[in-house]
């Protein structure tokens, strides 16, 4: 019973007990000058760096955003095979939409060709056409096959990743030639002469001056916020004649390629012959406790593969696909196109704040408990 007695009477103290610190008064100058200093330290902190730098008043949403590309310009190339010939969007946008993979030949080359997204597109600057491909007999290329003597040194049915067709057993002579003998392969023939331009200009150097239009729409779900790069003050008659410049035209959206590569540091001409992959960055950042028209994009751009001096293996960007028809006597016939040429991504990014009492009371409240330890 005494027992009893005695826990409610501890409880009872506990729970209707005050405590209060002890204050140590301190008069010393240096020790106050300090106390104060660091006070200053921690308002500072919390006013300007949390509050006003970081905008600690304001709630944050990340930007959500769709793509959607159109490039022009015409170019016009003067070869041996071909002749003068006139390059429009159609012939140097390589979409993998205009597959139809129903078709039988079609189904396995639509996977392997780039995916055209609505945020990236292909601009084919470069290219190695091999014209009237049928499907026959060929001797393998002597860059692709070891020589051969006789068709000993030849099996029937072999093949490798390197070689361009299915090994018939036969050694024959490249070209007519009796000097060099390589591998018969049954493949599409004449193969593909796969030969280095790096030491050429570009074939299509004057897609250097086309355009591209970026539409892009951007929305804040939190705040319930749209809005899109063709800003409220661009009307039709200025989007047809303006060209992005930084200074004379920030908020056009059409964008010359040969000024983006320009303001990412790279030589246009040079990484056409190989092609590459260039970025285009569109930054969106909005402070809507202030007006919506100051809510604009900043274009940015940058070169996205590795370019190194030391290292030039496998560099570039480039990838096959072919042009089929039916030939004399209905023979399936295919024009080879190894297409080299620039991939721009664009990437949207940024965040929207807009004032809130709950970011904004637990801020103070931090910063006041962090003072009352000082």
């Amino acid at each position: 019973m005494s027992f009893s007695c005695g826990c409610c009477r501890t409880l009872g103290q506990v729970l209707f007990e005050y405590d209060t610190p002890r204050i140590v008064s301190i008069k010393s100058r240096k020790v106050g000058l300090i106390n104060r200093l660091v006070q200053l330290g921690v308002l500072a902190y919390v006013i300007g760096w949390v509050l006003v730098w970081q905008k600690g008043y304001q709630q944050f949403d990340s930007v959500i955003s769709s793509v959607t590309t159109k490039v022009k310009g015409v170019a016009v190339t003067n070869t041996t095979d071909q002749g003068v010939k006139i390059w429009d969007v159609a012939d140097y946008i390589i979409p993998s939409q205009v597959l139809d993979c129903t078709v039988n030949h079609l189904c396995n080359l639509c996977p392997l060709l780039p995916s055209q997204e609505e945020s990236s597109f292909f601009v084919m600057t470069n290219l190695i056409m091999t014209l009237n491909q049928q499907q026959g007999h060929c001797p393998e290329m002597p860059e692709d096959s070891p020589h051969c003597i006789s068709d000993s040194n030849c099996t029937a049915g072999a093949q490798s990743h390197r070689s361009n067709g299915i090994q018939t057993g036969k050694c024959v002579p490249v070209h007519n030639s009796t000097a060099v003998h390589t591998c018969e392969v049954l493949a599409w023939c004449p193969l593909e002469n796969d030969v280095d331009l790096s030491h050429h200009p570009a074939l299509l150097k004057d897609a250097e001056q086309f355009t591209v239009l970026i539409k892009n729409n951007i929305r804040y779900p939190k705040f319930n916020f749209t809005k899109r790069n063709i800003l409220p003050h661009i009307n039709s008659s200025y989007l047809k004649q303006c060209v992005f410049n930084r200074v004379t035209d920030p908020d056009c959206p059409i964008f010359r390629l040969g000024d983006i590569v320009r303001e990412a540091g790279e030589d246009f001409q040079e990484i056409a012959v190989e092609g590459g992959v260039m970025g285009i960055q569109i930054k969106w950042d909005c402070d809507l406790d202030h007006s919506v028209s100051k809510c604009i994009p900043q274009y940015t751009f940058r070169r996205l593969d590795n370019k190194d001096v030391q290292n030039t293996v496998a560099t570039g960007y480039n990838f096959r696909f072919a042009k089929y028809y039916k030939g004399l006597g209905e023979v399936e016939s295919r024009t080879l196109i190894k297409a080299y040429g620039i991939r721009f991504d664009v990437m949207v990014f940024g965040k929207a704040g807009k004032f809130d009492i709950i970011p904004t009371m637990i801020n103070i409240g931090s910063g006041l408990a962090l003072l009352g330890v000082v």
